[in-house]
């Protein structure tokens, strides 16, 4: 992935009022930054107060709501703009539910960015609706962000299954690392040996999703890690202290009609640093 021109809405970032939403904002901002990209700050509403009523109680209501919209717009704009002054930013107020107006405006944009849970999360709930219904949905790449630790090991994680769509998933988390000078740790976990493989099969997978990265990026770090316990386990670890973790929306064992795979919904409860689920 290389840096894009600024003609068009690449980045879209879901704003809400909340912390970790204007986290999502800074975050966002930085990655428009790195990809030469523009930014989109947008924040949805209930469709019946997004226009103006000419008169009556709702009238009143509805002008509160969208003066309160503008507010929690320009708190996120401002956020974006002093993490990256010369940003293109623009912002707009998205009629509807929250879900489905993210959606919807993610299929202008290469990337969706949510913070983890808003305003509405109940204390202790690690993920947020909005947070869970875009990631399964979306038409793009999602990214759900929370606060990062003020030390970073200057690497990006991306979890590998041997699955058709771990190449796409590599190949973000490729750009990702390259992108911020980071290095790239590629971890393939395994429970069960292959039927009637030695433990070193189980390597295999790894080995040559690695070779592919070396052979085309020989100026990249990597890492390569293949791990004995349970995936969403090994990932959680592995995100500790990450820039980004990277996991593809759905695996080998994602069955048809499966929006999200287990190990990655698994992953957007409990990666410690900002997630990208990859749409393959």
């Amino acid at each position: 992935m290389t840096k894009q021109d600024s003609g068009g809405v690449m980045i879209v970032v879901g704003v809400d009022g909340s912390r970790t939403g204007l986290e999502a904002a800074g975050w966002a901002a930085r990655e428009a930054h790195l990809r030469g990209s523009t930014l989109r700050v947008v924040h949805a509403m209930a469709a019946w107060a997004s226009e103006p009523v000419e008169s009556g109680r709702l009238a009143e209501v509805g002008r509160w709501m969208r003066e309160g919209g503008t507010t929690v717009l320009a708190a996120g704009v401002d956020r974006a703009r002093h993490e990256a002054p010369d940003l293109a930013v623009d912002s707009a107020l998205l009629p509807g539910d929250p879900r489905e107006a993210l959606i919807v405006a993610a299929r202008e944009a290469e990337l969706l960015v949510v913070g983890n849970h808003g305003l509405g999360g109940f204390r202790g709930l690690l993920l947020g609706s909005v947070a869970y219904g875009v990631a399964s949905h979306a038409p793009s790449h999602v990214a759900v962000v929370r606060e990062q630790p003020a030390l970073l090991k200057g690497e990006v994680v991306v979890g590998v299954d041997g699955s058709p769509a771990s190449a796409g998933v590599i190949e973000l988390a490729v750009a990702e690392a390259e992108l911020r000078g980071a290095a790239l740790r590629v971890v393939h976990a395994w429970t069960l040996l292959p039927p009637g493989g030695p433990a070193s099969d189980v390597g295999v997978v790894l080995k040559e999703a690695v070779a592919v990265v070396r052979e085309r990026h020989p100026g990249l770090k990597v890492v390569e890690e293949a791990v004995q316990g349970h995936p969403v386990e090994v990932l959680r670890q592995a995100s500790e202290g990450a820039d980004l973790l990277v996991v593809g929306s759905r695996g080998r064992g994602g069955l048809t009609g499966m929006l999200l795979g287990s190990v990655s919904h698994a992953m957007l409860q409990y990666a410690t640093c900002p997630l990208i689920v990859a749409r393959t």
